[in-house]
C-alpha cells in the first residue's frame, strides 16, 4: 500500500511538472525525472573511473594489510623471546590469514586491470568504429556529388587540346627547323658564289698586274715591304731607283 501511494504521488508529482513546464521538451522533463540517457561511451567512461577508484581503493587496503604484516612478524618475535608461545601461536595465524588477505587483494586487483583493459580496447574499438563510420560518410558524400560524365568530358577534353597543342609545337618546329635549312643552304651557296668570283677576280687581276706597269710598280712595292722587313741593303736601293725610274717612264 504504501509502494503505491508513492508511485501515485511521483506519478501525480511528474504530471504537475509536465502540466507546468510550457515551451519544453517532454524528453527533458523525462531526462530530469529519470536522469539523462548514457550513450554507449559514456556509460564505457563511468564504468572506467569506478575501476580506477576501486583499484586505489584496493591498493590503499593491500597497503595497510603489508604494514600489518610487518607489525605481526615483529610482535610474533618478540612474543618468542619472551616464551609466550600460545600468543606467538595466536599471532602467526593472524600473519597467515594477513598473508591470504594480501593475495586476495592482489588477484582482485590484476582482475580488475585486466577488465580495465578490456574496457580501454572496447572504447578504442568504438572510437576506431567511428571513424571508419564517419569517413565512410564521408566517402559516400563525395560519390554521390560525383559527376562521372562531367569528369569523363573534362578527361576527353583535356586530352584533345593537349593533342591540339603538339600538333601545333610540332608545325613550329618543322617550321623553324625548314627556315633554318634554307638559310644554310643559302649562306652555303652564297659562300661558293663569292669564292667563285674571287677566284676569278684574283686571277685577272693577278694578269693584269703582271702585265701593266702598275702592277710591276705594285710587286715591286710588295718585293720592297719584305725587303724592309727582313733589313735589306745598298741592293735594295739599287731596285727601288729602277723602279722608280720605269714608273716615270
Amino acid at each position: 500500500m504504501e509502494h503505491t501511494s508513492v508511485v501515485v504521488i511521483f506519478a501525480g508529482h511528474i504530471h504537475h511538472c509536465i502540466c507546468n513546464v510550457h515551451g519544453t521538451d517532454t524528453m527533458q522533463v523525462f531526462e530530469w525525472a529519470f536522469g539523462k540517457r548514457m550513450t554507449p561511451q559514456e556509460r564505457l567512461r563511468k564504468n572506467q573511473r569506478a575501476l580506477d577508484r576501486t583499484q586505489r581503493e584496493l591498493e590503499r587496503e593491500r597497503k595497510k594489510l603489508e604494514a600489518q604484516e610487518k607489525k605481526l612478524i615483529q610482535d610474533i618475535k618478540k612474543s618468542a623471546k619472551q616464551g609466550q608461545m600460545g600468543a606467538c601461536k595466536i599471532q602467526a595465524k593472524d600473519l597467515v590469514r594477513t598473508r591470504r588477505y594480501i593475495d586476495k587483494f592482489n588477484t582482485m586487483k590484476t582482475s580488475l586491470q585486466a577488465i580495465s583493459l578490456r574496457i580501454q580496447a572496447v572504447r578504442s574499438s568504438d572510437q576506431m568504429a567511428m571513424s571508419m563510420r564517419d569517413a565512410t560518410r564521408l566517402l559516400g558524400t563525395m560519390n554521390r556529388s560525383m559527376n562521372l560524365p562531367q569528369l569523363q568530358k573534362i578527361a576527353m577534353d583535356f586530352e584533345r587540346e593537349n593533342d591540339i597543342m603538339d600538333q601545333r609545337q610540332e608545325m613550329m618546329d618543322d617550321a623553324i627547323d625548314d627556315a633554318i635549312g634554307d638559310e644554310l643552304e643559302d649562306d652555303e651557296e652564297a659562300d661558293e658564289i663569292v669564292s667563285k668570283v674571287l677566284d676569278e677576280i684574283g686571277v685577272d687581276l693577278n694578269a693584269q698586274m703582271q702585265e701593266t706597269p702598275q702592277g710591276l710598280v705594285s710587286q715591286e712595292n710588295k718585293k720592297e715591304r719584305v725587303a724592309q722587313a727582313i733589313g735589306g741593303g745598298d741592293e735594295d736601293d739599287d731596285l727601288q731607283a729602277r723602279l722608280n725610274s720605269l714608273k716615270r717612264g
